[in-house]
């Protein structure tokens, strides 16, 4: 029996059959084995093959094909990877100037990770009531820099439903995976697009300005004007997953196509003469920003790196 993957609770996944049922599922013994080296090898998004048992509920028995999927490196170090989502027609990266802040080192990390998975990205700054003139000014920048490069950017306030209905329109009829920090207000931005959805939400911490956990699993939602939404829980930090070094300035849309200017074909973008994306950031054709993030991604070969703290 064919079905979709709703919900993750860890040990056990929600399939919605392609009749409608909803059955609580597991994945069959010996699936682990088949060198699936992640924390989750079935991921919300997910189309399914399943085997009903007696008592109503089912194991998995096969994944079809993924078209896309968003990865990121797991803190688990007995695993390599964490699946986020499959099959999504695209990402909407939730992100605050402040209370708490968005680095970013971190929305270029997700950025890139979504290039090399083919899955395209919108960044939506919410939170646009609690800033003052320095933040709006802020986010002005980083909207403009982002938009220029090729990805599209939303401002609104969930709290006082501002920029909603835009958001809503690019949503429809599509799988959008909402994904961000902790704190960032990803639930109350989907309490507001899906009536009586009622998903519990929590005041970020006084005392490290960070949000708290109000997500604990994750779930695809279905949307009033048709399509899904999958809330994810809240990330702290963004590690890259299976990159090659030599990979890595692919994923950066504006280094990549200045690169080919480069002198040497297999130019790091970090010392060698006639670097054209070196003098790219020199002349502020590329930002420093962007710059400092691939240089930071290049270090992630180290193993230690981004495994801790999620």
């Amino acid at each position: 029996m064919r079905g979709l993957v709703i919900r993750n609770t860890g040990s056990w996944y929600v399939v919605r059959t392609d009749d409608g049922q909803l059955v609580d599922s597991k994945i069959k013994g010996n699936f682990r084995l088949k060198g699936i080296r992640s924390t989750n090898p079935v991921a919300v998004g997910d189309f399914v093959q399943i085997t009903v048992n007696a008592e109503g509920t089912a194991f998995i028995t096969e994944i079809e094909d993924r078209k896309n999927y968003i990865i990121r490196k797991a803190s688990n170090l007995s695993k390599q990877s964490h699946i986020i989502a499959a099959n999504v027609d695209q990402a909407f990266l939730i992100v605050t100037v402040s209370h708490p802040e968005t680095s970013t080192t971190f929305i270029d990390r997700f950025l890139a990770s979504a290039e090399a998975y083919r899955v395209p990205v919108s960044l939506v700054f919410n939170k646009t009531d609690c800033y003052d003139a320095d933040d709006l000014r802020y986010m002005e920048g980083m909207m403009h820099l982002y938009t220029t490069i090729g990805y599209p950017c939303h401002a609104c306030s969930a709290l006082q439903s501002t920029g909603i209905g835009a958001l809503r329109e690019s949503l429809e009829k599509r799988t959008t995976l909402f994904s961000g920090h902790s704190g960032v207000g990803k639930s109350t931005l989907l309490n507001k697009l899906i009536p009586d959805l009622n998903l519990r939400t929590a005041e970020i911490s006084a005392a490290h300005d960070t949000g708290m956990h109000t997500t604990t699993f994750s779930e695809m939602f279905s949307l009033p004007g048709g399509g899904y939404v999958i809330d994810t829980p809240g990330i702290k930090g963004f590690g890259t997953f299976d990159f090659e070094k030599e990979e890595v300035a692919h994923y950066f849309r504006e280094i990549f196509q200045i690169s080919a200017d480069c002198k040497y074909n297999n130019c790091t973008h970090t010392h060698e003469p006639g670097c054209a994306v070196r003098r790219a950031v020199e002349e502020h054709l590329i930002s420093e920003s962007r710059y400092a993030s691939y240089l930071n991604m290049l270090e992630d070969q180290h193993e230690t790196k981004y495994r801790q703290g999620y």
